[in-house]
């Protein structure tokens, strides 16, 4: 987007699960879930993401994920990792560690917890922009950070030269409309919420940062190709044949259904790090059903 610059992707991006056994990152999984997921077609991958459960990863473990992700990747597909902290300086190390092994862009969220005054979300932003030479995208998910990031702030990050893209999963599409009216000329604006792909695409959106797609990325990437392929029916009855299992992965907190279901389907043990803990037995039956039960 940026100096005439094609977008980093345009479709589906996955947001990886981090699979665990025995307490550690297991990458015989990870290996195989990337192969799984670049001969399904996706069109790039997130790596240490919320859904790779990188809030309970050690800075270490980061680090060592980011680097086994991009050697496996081996640029087939843009992969893109996820460097945010509520620290700026940690957010800056993590985000030029991604550079130099290699990674083709930075996903950063905005602050949590100690949240940030829209004067400190521009300068955290910048501070970090300004220390790589990758594309660095926004990433706003008030749900989980108490922070919205303001349309202000949106249009003067826009200006930065590595700013390139947003992740933006406030759900309000009348926000996100009036984000792509102000910024879609410097900007790519990308999905972070599955039930949300078309509207995205319909206010000028180029695709979506998907949890989904981890078990499906055929169907979410037709959902984008549909749609760009000018057909909107059949985009649209995709989109609705899909709802309810969206839904359901998300009647949990994200990732506990979707890494369920992919250990359910042989990818990955069904293991996860506190706070984050199992469904119930009938929460999984309940899934397991309803996946073996949609058509594909």
């Amino acid at each position: 987007m940026k100096n005439g610059q094609k977008p980093l992707f345009t479709g589906a991006c996955t947001a990886l699960i981090t699979p665990f056994k025995n307490g550690e990152i297991d990458y015989k999984s990870l290996k195989d879930l990337i192969e799984f997921q670049i001969s399904s077609g996706i069109d790039a991958l997130l790596i240490n993401g919320t859904t790779g459960e990188s809030a309970t990863l050690s800075e270490c473990e980061k680090r060592e994920l980011i680097s086994f992700a991009t050697r496996e990747v081996a640029h087939r597909v843009p992969l893109i990792a996820g460097t945010g902290s509520n620290s700026t300086k940690k957010a800056i190390h993590l985000s030029q560690f991604a550079c130099d092994v290699g990674a083709d862009a930075c996903l950063v969220v905005t602050p949590y917890y100690n949240k940030a005054s829209a004067d400190g979300l521009l300068k955290h932003y910048e501070a970090i922009a300004n220390e790589i030479d990758i594309p660095l995208i926004l990433y706003n998910v008030p749900s989980r950070t108490g922070v919205n990031i303001p349309l202000p702030v949106y249009e003067k990050l826009s200006e930065h030269k590595n700013i390139t893209a947003v992740k933006e999963a406030n759900p309000s599409i009348s926000d996100f409309a009036r984000l792509s009216e102000k910024c879609n000329k410097k900007l790519d604006l990308y999905s972070g919420n599955d039930d949300l792909i078309l509207p995205t695409l319909s206010l000028g959106g180029k695709g979506v940062i998907s949890v989904i797609s981890n078990i499906l990325p055929k169907e979410t990437k037709e959902i984008c190709r549909l749609w760009f392929d000018g057909k909107i029916k059949e985009a649209t009855e995709l989109q609705l044949k899909l709802l309810p299992l969206i839904n359901a992965i998300f009647s949990e907190v994200n990732p506990i259904p979707i890494k369920t279901l992919l250990a359910n389907e042989g990818f990955c043990s069904e293991e996860f790090r506190l706070p984050l803990c199992s469904m119930s037995n009938e929460k999984k039956k309940s899934l397991f059903d309803l996946f073996d039960n949609t058509e594909f």
